[in-house]
């Protein structure tokens, strides 16, 4: 009721907006087939869902937007709940079911319904007994669906909104059992939505159909999760499958999927005693650091097969996600037993303790895992730049060597970080492993440096730039002997040079093309001198820039010129001025003040 009074208020001024809401939505009229009477639910609720508040997940503005939709659909009607001061609660019957209006009314009842559990929802996250309220709504608005259906199927309605209808109230059944957690209500719901909306699909051309087809992907997953439960195992590997090509699920299978997921790595981490790495045993005491190692390489590989390059970032930024909460848990044991960790390292000679160790790894595979992402989106800009030399785009912002240049600067930054970690200073094959790394990387940044000096046909600059590529990619070779596998996963350093060499003679030709149409013989016709158009009306001189947008003709603003100054007045008359004699008034004052003085002595008073 809250909401229905703010939305009272709310939606005072909508004007010809409501006007037009209430209207007859569309799916037919009275009369157009026969006396049947149509409505285009999923539409309707498609609509209304993506144009108040459901594309930025705002579930609360859907449900004020469904109450006020709810007022004035019966102020239109003239089906008013009673006056102000009492409440007499009516049903929509099949006597009065002459206008498609009266079914938007029972729709907008259950989304109002549907949108508020989904609030509830959100907030149960952190609010435990708000479950049992979102469950109260979410039976309301099967209900809601219900009468719906029950309405429909009188004659006057279509045959497609008796279907839809049908479906409408099979998709919300299953939520229900769904949140109830009987997988088997909930899946015969999910198909039987399903093969209604498939039908559907089939029944109307392929504009139409779009809606229905999103909608069968969106129950999709959910039918997989209720088989898996009920004991189908290879729904497991659907799941994930559809998990990988989207990049993470949404709605209401999200949370689910992902506590699954972590619930079957939860029972393979009780095996899991300890972790080697660089020749060094480390045990793993804390559960949720033991379900991210598992997992590892699971999302490793996810990564590998992914289909587009924004379902691979949305992955690496999952495992970052991860490696992060895995960090911050080893974190919170190193608190404690600082002081007894700063004895162990004086006593073992400067050895790390295991708690110390395991963090040094957990942040190698956080700086590792950024780097890939890094160098995954640089691969993705370096594609960019190649399109755009063969076919520029105009309207679009289109990629520059500067962008590459900043995400090697941020590669750098995290191998300079890898060689600080605790425990591996000592490690002479990591720190030359780095190093190399660190040279691949560099000779990179110096390539894209000096193509943005090639831009701004700066030739000299690039040439250096290009000669510094050559040296830090000759370093790289020969300094890889022992470690070719490791730089295996790193860019091609020989790629590289036979692009330097290529680029590099492409710059000395376009240098001496440039400095020959510099020394050219200029005839005095074309020679600029900087002067606007106002101080030489008196040569001829072909100017191009007199017909383009930044023409000079005349000097603004203008220059200062110098004027007199103001006069000083100089007040000279005082000097010349005599002043009457002031001798006798100041001796008759002097004695009047010696006689006093000598009175005041010898105490005679006047």
């Amino acid at each position: 009721m809250a909401a229905e009074r703010q939305g009272g208020r709310g939606g005072a001024g909508g004007g010809a907006e409501e006007n037009k809401e209430n209207e007859r939505p569309p799916g037919g009229r009275a009369g157009s087939l026969g006396d049947s009477l149509g409505l285009e639910i999923l539409q309707i609720v498609k609509e209304s869902q993506q144009q108040h508040g459901l594309r930025h997940g705002d579930f609360q503005r859907y449900r004020g937007y469904c109450s006020r939709r709810l007022r004035r659909l019966r102020k239109t009607l003239n089906f008013k709940m009673g006056n102000r001061h009492k409440f007499t609660g009516k049903k929509v019957t099949e006597e009065i079911l002459s206008d498609n209006r009266y079914l938007l009314l029972i729709l907008m009842d259950a989304e109002r319904a549907w949108s508020y559990a989904m609030q509830l929802k959100q907030e149960a996250n952190t609010e435990p007994r708000k479950r049992f309220h979102l469950l109260s709504r979410l039976r309301k608005a099967v209900k809601h669906a219900e009468e719906l259906e029950r309405l429909c199927e009188s004659n006057r309605v279509d045959a497609k909104t008796k279907l839809e209808a049908q479906a409408y109230m099979a998709y919300l059944t299953g939520m229900l059992r769904f949140e109830h957690q009987e997988w088997k209500a909930a899946m015969e719901a999910f198909n039987k939505c399903k093969t209604i909306y498939e039908k559907l699909a089939n029944a109307f051309t392929e504009e139409q159909a779009v809606l229905y087809n999103q909608r069968v992907e969106e129950i999709s997953p959910n039918i997989r999760y209720c088989a898996y439960n009920i004991g189908d195992q290879s729904a497991m590997n659907e799941l994930m499958q559809m998990r990988l090509r989207s990049g993470g699920t949404e709605g209401l299978l999200a949370e689910k999927l992902e506590a699954l997921i972590t619930q079957t790595r939860a029972k393979q981490a009780a095996t899991m005693s300890e972790v080697e790495w660089r020749g060094r045993t480390v045990p793993v005491k804390i559960d949720k650091v033991r379900i991210f190692l598992l997992g590892l390489a699971d999302n490793e590989a996810a990564i590998v097969q992914a289909e587009n390059e924004e379902t691979k970032e949305r992955l690496f930024e999952s495992l970052l996600s991860e490696c992060r909460d895995a960090i911050q848990a080893v974190r919170e044991d190193l608190k404690p037993d600082q002081k007894q960790r700063e004895h162990s390292l004086e006593g073992d000679s400067g050895k790390v303790s295991n708690i110390q160790y395991l963090h040094s790894y957990l942040t190698y595979i956080k700086l590792s895992t950024a780097i890939k992402r890094n160098e995954s989106m640089a691969k993705s800009l370096q594609k960019a730049l190649l399109q755009q030399q063969r076919s520029e785009e105009d309207g679009k912002r289109t990629a520059r060597p500067q962008d590459l240049i900043r995400l090697y600067d941020i590669i750098l930054q995290n191998l300079v970080e890898l060689t600080q970690l605790p425990g591996l200073e000592e490690d002479k094959n990591f720190q030359k492993e780095i190093g190399l790394k660190t040279l691949v990387y560099k000779a990179y940044r110096c390539f894209f440096i000096a193509q943005s000096y090639v831009l701004v046909k700066k030739w000299s600059e690039a040439l250096v730039l290009y000669e510094r590529v050559l040296k830090y990619a000759g370093e790289v070779q020969s300094g890889a002997g022992a470690f070719t596998n490791s730089l295996k996963e790193l860019p091609d350093v020989q790629d590289l040079i036979t692009q330097v060499n290529a680029e590099k003679y492409s710059l000395q030709a376009a240098a001496i093309l440039d400095a020959n149409d510099n020394h050219e013989t200029e005839s005095p016709s074309q020679v600029k001198d900087g002067k606007p158009l106002s101080e030489r009306f008196e040569t001829f001189c072909l100017d191009p820039s007199l017909v383009s947008k930044q023409v000079s003709l005349v000097h603004f603003p203008p220059g200062f010129q110098p004027i007199p100054c103001k006069p000083l007045f100089f007040d000279l008359a005082l000097n010349h001025v005599a002043f009457p004699p002031l001798e006798d008034k100041v001796e008759q004052k002097a004695k009047s003040g010696l006689t006093g003085y000598i009175k005041g002595i010898f105490g005679f008073k006047s």
